[in-house]
C-alpha cells in the first residue's frame, strides 16, 4: 500500500510537470486540471494509506468511507446546509457586509469617525470567537437569529477596514480634478471614489466569506436547534462517528469555495478594468 501511495504521488506529479511545461500550460482548461489531479492524488493516496496502515475508524476514515456516509445522509446534510450556511452564514453575511459599506462612508466623511472608530474596530476584530459566540448565543437564543450575530461581528470590521481604505485609494490630484470640474460629492463618488474602492470592498468580501462560514459552523457549538452543521460536528465526534464528521467537513469546504469562488467571478465582471484583472487575461 505504502508503495503504491508513493508511485501515485510519483505519477501525479509527472503528469502535472508535463501539463506545467506543455504549450497549453496557459491554457484555463489546463490550469483547472493541474490542482484537479493534484487534489485526485492526495485523495488517493489517503485511502491507500488509511486501508495499508489500518488506521482506525475514529482515528481517520477513508475518503470512500466518507463518501459512503455522505451519499447516505444528503437529507439531513441539507437540512444542517440550510440551518448553517442559508440561514446562519449567509444573512450575517449580508448584514454586517452590508453595514460596513455603509459606516465606511460616514467614516470616509469625517475623520473623528475614522481616528475613532477604526482602532476600536480593531479591537473589536481581535476578540475571540469563542468569548463572543456563548453572549450573542444568550442575547439572540439558540436559533439562526444568534448565529448570524456572531457572523456579523466577524465580518463587519474587516469589510469596513478593507471599504475605508479603498475609498481613500484615489489620489489629491484625481480628487483636485474632480473639484475643478465643480462635481458634487455624490458624482465624485460613483464615477471616482467607488470604481477606485471596488478591488478593496471585494477583497474584504472574499475574506469574509471564510469569516462567514468559520463564525457560524463556531457559533453552533455554543447553542443551537437540534440541526446544524456545528450541532452535527459536536455530536458526532461524541458518538466517535468520525465518518459524519468528515462529510459535514466536505459540505462545509464545498460551499466556502462555491461562495469564494462566486464573488470572484463577480470581481472580474466588476473590475474588469483593473491591472490585476487584465494581467489574469494574458
Amino acid at each position: 500500500m505504502v508503495f503504491g501511495a508513493v508511485l501515485i504521488w510519483g505519477l501525479g506529479w509527472w503528469v502535472n510537470v508535463q501539463l506545467a511545461k506543455g504549450s497549453f500550460a496557459d491554457h484555463r482548461g489546463v490550469q483547472l486540471l493541474v490542482p484537479a489531479i493534484f487534489g485526485v492524488t492526495l485523495v488517493l493516496i489517503w485511502e491507500l494509506l488509511v486501508r495499508g496502515l489500518e488506521v482506525p475508524l475514529v482515528i481517520l476514515p477513508a475518503p470512500s468511507v466518507i463518501a459512503l456516509r455522505f451519499g447516505s445522509s444528503l437529507d439531513l446534510l441539507w437540512a444542517d446546509f440550510s440551518q448553517t450556511i442559508l440561514k446562519g452564514a449567509l444573512g450575517g453575511y449580508v448584514i454586517g457586509c452590508s453595514a460596513a459599506l455603509g459606516v465606511a462612508v460616514l467614516v470616509d466623511r469625517s475623520e473623528f469617525l475614522r481616528r475613532g472608530l477604526l482602532p476600536v474596530g480593531n479591537f473589536v476584530a481581535a476578540l475571540p470567537i469563542v468569548g463572543t459566540a456563548p453572549i450573542l448565543v444568550m442575547w439572540f437564543g439558540f436559533d439562526w437569529q444568534s448565529k448570524a450575530a456572531v457572523v456579523v461581528v466577524m465580518v463587519f470590521f474587516p469589510m469596513l477596514v478593507n471599504a475605508v481604505a479603498g475609498l481613500r485609494e484615489t489620489s489629491a490630484l484625481q480628487r483636485d480634478l474632480m473639484q475643478t470640474y465643480a462635481a458634487s460629492y455624490g458624482q465624485s463618488f460613483f464615477k471616482l471614489r467607488l470604481p477606485a474602492a471596488l478591488p478593496f470592498i471585494f477583497n474584504g468580501l472574499k475574506i469574509s466569506t471564510t469569516l462567514a462560514l468559520i463564525g457560524a459552523i463556531v457559533a453552533e457549538f455554543f447553542g443551537s436547534p437540534t440541526v446544524g452543521m456545528g450541532f452535527r460536528i459536536s455530536t458526532s465526534v461524541g458518538q466517535l462517528a468520525l465518518d459524519m464528521v468528515w462529510a459535514e467537513i466536505v459540505v462545509a469546504a464545498l460551499a466556502g469555495s462555491a461562495f469564494y469562488g462566486l464573488m470572484s467571478l463577480i470581481e472580474k465582471q466588476a473590475t474588469f478594468w483593473h491591472p490585476s484583472q487584465r494581467r489574469g487575461r494574458n
